[in-house]
Parts: structure tokens; C-alpha cells; sequence
């Protein structure tokens, strides 16, 4: 009698035994969402090394662009990489190769001899990167269980933007400490480089919780280890769950699963089918925006209007906890209101910022080393910018990913967000490569482009994108 009310879901050890369990979910969605943590630091630390890189290898706009963007090239490779790798080795190796890769890149982009090879170090980052963005998801999908799944689902997105806020926390807190020089000395290395080597911290931590995760149970199944599946999801699934039935459910999912090609996305007038099309509008609206502009450079931004690096570098902070802030709002609201009304409402708040930013970046005068903004247009800037990335994270930054999960049909669902995903990829390497240029050129012109592409994304969420919310993923067609 006293062991069976010890498994009974309302004993009076359950509270307790929910508890441990959740934790231990928790723990393990956590320590794959790591990748996610890494992700965003990686692609953001680089701000705070713009303009020391570019002192210190005496290089043109272009050509530190390129530098800059190389890891965006290793991003695409990597994301094209993990999937096979995690059904060929596990999904814990493939988050060891990234934890890794991750470290390889913090010491080689510390301690780079010229500036090629600081481009190889940032391009391995950005295969990590890619490994990242792709195997954390699927192992939480895989791990967590079903009630619970979108929740920690969400540890990803959530740790994506905390590595972007502690990277910029980082480089300013380094920058105070070489008294506002990004080239000023400490530990034997310039400052902009002891920013970059600092990953290395998290990559060792990344690596050491992967060693305290069991293996997604899909892949153990899938490798005809069932013993340990069965151990793993007695970890992660409810008191008294069948497990049994479980693992017949994950083997009779496998075999029904059959790996879309290319050839299933075509259709329609234009060589691929409508919906496709739509995945890739929103991936490409979602970067023609600018947002990257201001995690990649903002440091360089407000230093090219005459604020002095220790104020940019914090502004560059503030503006990462205002994404956070904004993609927690985001997921609080996404299934309560809707995807197109969020994206509609980012839309309108971007572009109107991007406007007065625009307007303001307008009135920049001086040459050189002895440039300024006036004192209302500066304060117009900086409320603009922040306003900006407040309502793309509330929207686009949650959204657009949110969608591509769901809007595809399920025969053409993995062969259609790897094109979505891909097209973001290239609007990220874009917008990346041709900021530096448009800066120089006219940086206002540069604000007026993103401006009409926010706009724009107006008439295209209102006559294109559908509205996926409460609808089963078997009713997308």
C-alpha cells in the first residue's frame, strides 16, 4: 500500500516528484538552449571589435564588411551541416562539435596575425553558429515532453537574445577597464581582442553541460538503442507514462517520415509554390529591415555621429536589453493575439522609427574624427533606435520563426523552412556587407532604404501571410 501511494499522481510525494521532474526538463531544454546563448553572443560580440579591427589591420569599409559578415558564410554552412551530423553521430556530439568550434574561434579571433585569418576564426564561429540554431530546437522538441514543449521550446529564442545583451555587457565593461580604447592594452592583448577571446568562457561551460545531457531518445531509437531511450524518457515524461508505448509511437513516426526534396517545393507561376514564396518574403523582410545593422555596429553607429565609445558601447547594452524585453513580450502575446496583428503592429512601429532615425541621422555634420548630431536630433536617434529593436523584437523577431514553424504543410515543412532559413541567410550577409558602404555614402539614405522595406512589409503581411494561430499543423495547405 505505502508504494503505491508513493506513484500515485495526487500522493503526497507528487507535488514534490513534479517538481524535481520539471527541474530536471528544465535543466536539459536549458543546457541544448546554451547553443542558443552562444549564437547570439557570437553574432553580436563582434560590434564591439569594429572599429578596432579596423585601426589595428588599417582596412577599408568593404573590406572589414566582409570581415564582419564571414561568419554569416560559416552560419549558412553550418546550418546546412548539423542535420546530417545529428542523425549520423547524436545530437549531443554535433552540440560538442559547436561547443568546440565555438572555443577554436574565441582564441584564434583573440590572437590574429593578419586580417584573413581573423576572417577564418570568425567563419568557423559561424559554423558553430549554424550548428547552433539548428540542433538546440530539434533536441528540445525531442526531449521535452508534449505539455511542456512549447514553453521550453521557447529557452532557445530567449537565450539567443540574453547572449546578445551579456556580449555588449561584456564589451562595455572591457572598454571601461582600457579606458575607452578599443586598441588600449590589458592582459598583453588589445582591447577588441580580449573582448573576442572572452567566448571562450561560455563555449567551456557549453561543453561541460552537454556532458551532463542524455541523447534525444529519437535518435536512440532510431539507432536501435531502446534501453537507454526508455531510460532517457523516464527522466523527462510524466510519473506513469507508458513508455513503451512511447518508443512505438517515436519508431512508428520514423517510419512513416520520408525526407522532402527539392522537387516537392515547386509549383505555381513563378517555379515555387505560393506558401514558399511567402516563407521567404517574410525570412527576407525580416533582415532587409536593418536590425542586424544595429547588433553588428552599433558601437561604430553612434561613434560615426560623435558620441564617445564608452556612451556607445552602453547604448549598444541598453538596446540588447530592450530586445529581451521585447521577445518576452512577444511570447506572452504571440498565441494570445495572433501572428499577423504582432507583425502588423511591428511593422508600423518599425518603419516609423526607422524614419525618425533616419531624419535625425540627416542633420550629421563635421568630417572625420569631429563629427556631431544636434542636441534634439541625437536625442531623436537614440529614442528611434531603441524604439526599433522594441518593436521588432515584439514582432518580426519572434514572429517570422514562429511562422515558418507552422505555415508549411507537413509533406514539404523541413524542404521549405531550410529555403526560408537560407533566404535569411542571405539577407543577413547583405545587409551586413553593404552597411559599412551605405554608412560612408549617406547613413541617412541607408536608414530611408530600411524604412521603405519596413513599410513595405505592410501591404505584404496584410495580402499575403496567413494567420496560423490555433490551426492544427495537419490543416496548413
Amino acid at each position: 500500500m505505502t508504494s503505491t501511494a508513493q506513484v500515485r499522481p495526487d500522493g503526497p510525494g507528487a507535488p514534490a516528484g513534479r517538481q524535481q521532474h520539471l527541474r530536471h526538463v528544465a535543466f536539459i531544454a536549458a543546457a541544448a538552449a546554451m547553443g542558443g546563448f552562444l549564437f547570439g553572443y557570437d553574432s553580436s560580440v563582434i560590434n564591439g571589435a569594429v572599429e578596432g579591427i579596423r585601426g589595428r589591420f588599417d582596412v577599408a569599409s568593404g573590406v572589414l564588411a566582409q570581415i564582419i559578415a564571414a561568419a554569416l558564410i560559416g552560419a549558412a554552412i553550418g546550418a546546412a551541416t548539423a542535420g546530417r551530423l545529428a542523425d549520423r553521430l547524436g545530437r549531443i556530439r554535433v552540440m560538442q562539435i559547436a561547443a568546440v568550434l565555438f572555443g577554436l574561434s574565441a582564441v584564434g579571433s583573440m590572437l590574429p596575425f593578419t586580417m584573413w585569418d581573423l576572417a577564418f576564426w570568425r567563419t568557423l564561429g559561424g559554423v558553430a553558429i549554424g550548428m547552433a540554431s539548428v540542433i538546440a530546437p530539434a533536441y528540445i522538441a525531442e526531449v521535452a515532453p508534449a505539455e511542456h514543449r512549447g514553453r521550453l521550446a521557447s529557452f532557445q529564442q530567449a537565450a539567443i537574445v540574453l547572449g546578445i545583451a551579456v556580449s555588449q555587457l561584456v564589451n562595455w565593461g572591457v572598454l571601461n577597464l582600457a579606458d575607452g580604447e578599443q586598441r588600449g592594452s590589458l592582459l598583453g592583448v588589445e582591447a577588441w581582442q580580449l573582448m573576442l577571446g572572452i567566448e571562450l568562457a561560455p563555449a567551456l561551460l557549453y561543453g561541460l553541460l552537454t556532458l551532463r545531457i542524455p541523447e534525444s531518445p529519437r535518435h536512440l531509437v532510431a539507432q536501435g538503442r531502446t534501453d537507454e531511450a526508455r531510460a532517457v524518457l523516464a527522466g523527462v515524461e510524466a510519473r506513469g507514462s507508458d513508455l513503451d508505448a512511447r518508443i512505438a509511437e517515436i519508431r512508428e513516426r520514423m517510419r512513416g517520415e520520408r525526407r522532402p526534396s527539392p522537387r516537392d517545393l515547386l509549383g505555381g507561376r513563378f517555379g515555387l509554390l505560393p506558401i514558399v514564396w511567402v516563407g521567404i518574403g517574410l525570412s527576407l523582410f525580416q533582415q532587409l529591415v536593418g536590425i542586424n545593422v544595429i547588433f553588428y555596429y552599433s558601437a561604430s553607429l553612434w561613434q560615426s555621429v560623435g558620441i564617445d565609445p564608452g556612451s556607445s558601447f552602453f547604448y549598444s547594452f541598453t538596446t540588447s536589453i530592450i530586445n529581451i524585453v521585447g521577445t518576452v513580450i512577444a511570447m506572452l502575446l504571440v498565441d494570445r493575439v495572433g501572428r499577423r496583428p504582432l507583425a502588423l503592429t511591428g511593422s508600423a512601429g518599425m518603419a516609423l522609427s526607422l524614419g525618425a532615425a533616419a531624419w535625425a541621422f540627416s542633420f550629421k555634420s563635421g568630417t572625420g574624427d569631429d563629427i556631431t548630431l544636434p542636441d534634439t536630433q541625437g536625442t531623436v536617434a537614440l529614442i528611434a533606435a531603441h524604439s526599433f529593436v522594441l518593436f521588432f523584437a515584439l514582432s518580426w523577431g519572434v514572429v517570422v520563426w514562429v511562422m515558418l514553424g507552422e505555415m508549411f504543410p507537413n509533406r514539404i515543412r523541413a524542404a521549405a523552412l531550410g529555403v526560408a532559413a537560407g533566404a535569411q541567410w542571405v539577407a543577413n550577409w547583405l545587409i551586413t556587407v553593404t552597411f559599412p558602404s551605405l554608412s560612408d555614402w549617406n547613413l541617412s539614405g541607408a536608414y530611408v532604404i530600411y524604412t521603405v522595406f519596413a513599410a513595405l512589409s505592410i501591404p505584404f503581411v496584410l495580402k499575403f501571410v496567413p494567420e496560423t494561430k490555433g490551426r492544427a499543423l495537419e490543416e496548413m495547405g
